[in-house]
């Protein structure tokens, strides 16, 4: 053995000895725990980075699923207005109704188009959003990189037409009923200050309690009028004067008042055809109600109250003994509607992401726009017939309201299921 080999060998053993020592087993426990610890940093910062790329990833998809709702909110929001506009223009300005009072109008009728645009807008902006991404393929992206699509896109989707939901049923629940309610009350002032807007030249106008047949108008002045009626004993009464003048009321409650000339007064006694009153007057002045011209409810309407407010009346009727079920029915379908229509916009952000998967593939923007307001014609049709059946046909409101958001919900779940398939 030679010398460099004896050193070798006395330098293992000496190396062995103090590794056996107590000192030695503590460096290489703390060695080991250090090691340990380094490797755990390394673990969390890999996490802290996928869960910090993963949050953008988030932020991204919800950024963009806003921008696109808030376009199509704005789209149909302008569509709804416009078609408001018209309608008054073509009832109101007609009528001679001061610019001033139409622009509130128009106004009070805001919460309406409101109520209406956010379940469209939901179904549109989202369909054209997702099919946008799909069609460049960011959404096969979010799948190689192993993130969940549930995670990334149907959970922000799904809360994102949660919200829209509440916020579109607040302003269907409160800011609707208070707009109707300032809406009718700004058309009993504006009648109030100018009757005549109710009343066109060589017409015929029905009201509630009377029927009156104007000749021609120029400004206040009537030439001719007939007017036919009932007093409150049930005998009917014809009136027809000649040149005659319009005014508003002078007593609350009143809305119209005609000062004629040359009056003559007919009245038929009840079941005595042959009993009769005759009467002449040179002036003569007639006082008509609001509730008998210009056919006002005297009871609030369904459309006026809140959803509580509506459901306390509900149980009232159903106690009461008497009650037309029609009656009951129309307020129920009424009650329904202030929820149906707000959440519709849940079921529509469900159904957007199966469609713009299976067939956002190609151009997914423009035929999200497409289907999106295919769709939302079939739903508002369904509404709109879904109302009138309840209201003429005596319907349940409650199926009849909640059917088009069942039939929007089945098909989401079934478009899902195809697109996991796929």
């Amino acid at each position: 053995m030679g010398i460099a080999e004896a050193v070798r060998e006395k330098f293992n053993l000496a190396v062995k000895k103090i590794l056996q020592t107590k000192w030695a087993r503590r460096l290489a426990v703390k060695v080991k725990f250090v090691r340990a610890k380094a490797k755990r940093k390394l673990i969390g910062l890999a996490f802290k980075r996928r869960s910090c790329k993963d949050h953008k990833l988030l932020r991204y998809v919800v950024k963009q699923l806003l921008a696109y709702f808030f376009v199509m909110y704005l789209f149909f929001f302008l569509v709804f207005f416009v078609n408001q506009i018209m309608l008054f223009m073509k009832q109101l300005l007609g009528k001679r109704i001061p610019i001033f009072d139409a622009i509130k109008l128009m106004f009070y009728s805001l919460p309406f188009v409101l109520a209406q645009s956010a379940p469209f807008a939901t179904l549109t902006g989202f369909l054209m959003c997702l099919g946008r991404m799909n069609t460049d393929n960011e959404i096969l992206i979010f799948k190689a990189s192993g993130h969940s699509l549930g995670k990334l896109l149907l959970a922000p989707i799904l809360i994102l037409g949660f919200v829209i939901s509440l916020f579109s049923f607040f302003v269907n629940d409160y800011l609707l009923p208070l707009g109707t309610a300032k809406t009718r009350e700004q058309l009993r002032k504006s009648i109030a200050s100018n009757p005549t807007m109710e009343i066109e030249p060589q017409s015929v106008k029905r009201m509630n309690d009377a029927t009156i047949v104007f000749g021609n108008v120029s400004d206040k002045e009537v030439s001719d009028l007939v007017l036919f009626d009932y007093d409150e004993s049930g005998n009917q009464r014809f009136i027809v004067a000649g040149k005659s003048r319009v005014d508003s009321g002078e007593y609350k409650g009143v809305s119209v008042r005609f000062e004629m000339n040359d009056a003559t007064v007919l009245v038929l006694e009840k079941g005595r055809s042959n009993n009769f009153d005759l009467l002449k007057s040179k002036t003569m002045s007639l006082n008509l109600f609001e509730s008998s011209v210009f056919n006002f409810e005297r009871r609030v309407s369904p459309s006026e109250m809140t959803s509580w407010d509506l459901g306390k009346r509900i149980g009232e009727m159903k106690k009461k003994e008497g009650i037309d079920s029609r009656e009951i029915n129309m307020n129920v379908l009424e009650y329904n509607k202030k929820f149906s229509l707000p959440f519709g916009s849940f079921f529509f952000a469900f159904l957007a992401m199966p469609l713009a998967l299976l067939f956002g593939k190609v151009n997914g923007q423009t035929i999200g726009l497409v289907v999106g307001i295919f769709i939302s014609f079939l739903y508002w049709a369904m509404m709109t017939v879904g109302i009138q059946l309840g209201y003429r046909n005596g319907w349940n409101g409650f199926l009849l309201m909640w059917l088009p958001n069942a039939i929007v919900g089945a098909s989401a779940f079934l478009f899902y299921l195809g697109a996991r398939k796929k």
